[in-house]
């Protein structure tokens, strides 16, 4: 097992290394490498949601970080038009707009960094069970750092041990059937094309005991298809390039689904990333990730609406686009015709 100190001794002989890459080499959760510095860059704080939630406002413009293992997903802005709950709780910002699953979140933090300049950089850190980080709030030059001290000194735990106790977690989805062989495709067509919202999708994979990306695969290629492998970079490329056209980006982890409802311009791909370097949004995803992206369209009382999905190699969705509407209002005609002039994969071309 590796110790607090031994932690402490990689990190300052490797300075410029990612935590999330150190944490890989020493085969320790994340949420371990920042309990080692407890006591000295960092504090544990209860990891309820709800505390957050109940004191986010007061902080004032923050900057929102949510990722997976394939994309990190930033959002510049203030909490509002929040509302708390037990099992689940939304934020719907004009700029932060979240969905939390309260359960999921295990570890709390409180992050002190000194930068390069000598500044102090504060941040609030969330993960879950297993360690992996689930949300991370960073203050910035405007934000109020005496409300975030106060909440950090309300919500300090009486623990402030430099280990955490991590465990394994079992995903919602884990024993739907993956084998296209045991879906009932007529059922599941039938349900599909019997959605008047796209919210009741995933209650039918429930129901049906259907992994999603098995679902795509077998519903036929009118409600679902594959894309060509460089379908994201394209659909990034052409939305920047198109005017008027808001999209919706969703990136999701265990305990959370961060959104950009917004257009995209600066769009930079660097290596395997594609990067989106807009002033209030930052999106790094890993593009050799994608195993596959599908075009998908689920039918709601305003017609059909259409989205790009991206899985990795474990069929794991890794990032979901829509273009932005208003409720009651249908698909906007340049997103759809943008989503369809995509490539096909030759797969999908060839069926």
């Amino acid at each position: 097992m590796t110790t607090p100190e031994q932690i402490r001794t990689f990190r300052r002989e490797n300075p410029k290394m990612r935590e999330r890459d150190i944490a890989a080499r020493l085969d320790i959760s994340e949420a371990a490498l920042v309990a080692a510095e407890v006591g000295l860059t960092a504090t544990r704080i209860a990891p309820e949601p709800s505390h957050l939630l109940d004191h986010a406002e007061s902080f004032g413009e923050i900057m929102a970080l949510s990722r997976n293992e394939s994309a990190v997903h930033e959002k510049i802005g203030v909490f509002e038009n929040i509302k708390n709950g037990k099992n689940s709780a939304i934020v719907l910002g004009e700029n932060i707009d979240l969905r939390i699953f309260p359960s999921r979140w295990a570890h709390g933090f409180a992050v002190t960094k000194t930068g390069p300049d000598g500044d102090r950089k504060l941040s609030l850190q969330y993960f879950d069970v297993t360690g992996t980080a689930v949300f991370k709030l960073h203050l910035r030059p405007a934000s109020n750092v005496e409300a975030y001290h106060a909440f950090v000194e309300k919500y300090r735990l009486e623990d402030q041990s430099q280990t955490v106790a991590t465990g394994t977690f079992t995903a919602h989805d884990a024993e739907h059937a993956r084998d296209r062989d045991a879906v009932d495709v007529e059922l599941l067509r039938d349900r599909w094309s019997a959605m008047t919202d796209t919210h009741q999708f995933f209650g039918i994979l429930n129901d049906l005991k259907v992994h999603r990306r098995t679902a795509l695969a077998s519903v036929g290629d009118d409600y679902a298809y594959r894309l060509a492998d460089d379908a994201v970079s394209t659909m990034f490329h052409n939305a920047a390039e198109a005017s008027d056209l808001p999209l919706m980006v969703f990136v999701a982890n265990n305990g959370i689904v961060q959104i950009h409802s917004g257009p995209v311009s600066n769009i930079a791909e660097m290596g395997p990333w594609i990067n989106v370097m807009d002033p209030t949004f930052h999106l790094h995803l890993r593009r050799d990730q994608i195993a596959e992206t599908w075009l998908v369209r689920k039918p709601t009382r305003d017609g059909h609406v259409t989205s790009i999905e991206a899985y990795n190699g474990e069929g794991e969705m890794i990032i979901q686009f829509f273009g932005k509407r208003l409720e009651g209002y249908a698909e906007r005609p340049v997103w759809r015709a943008l989503c369809e002039a995509l490539p096909r994969h030759e797969q999908s071309a060839a069926a």
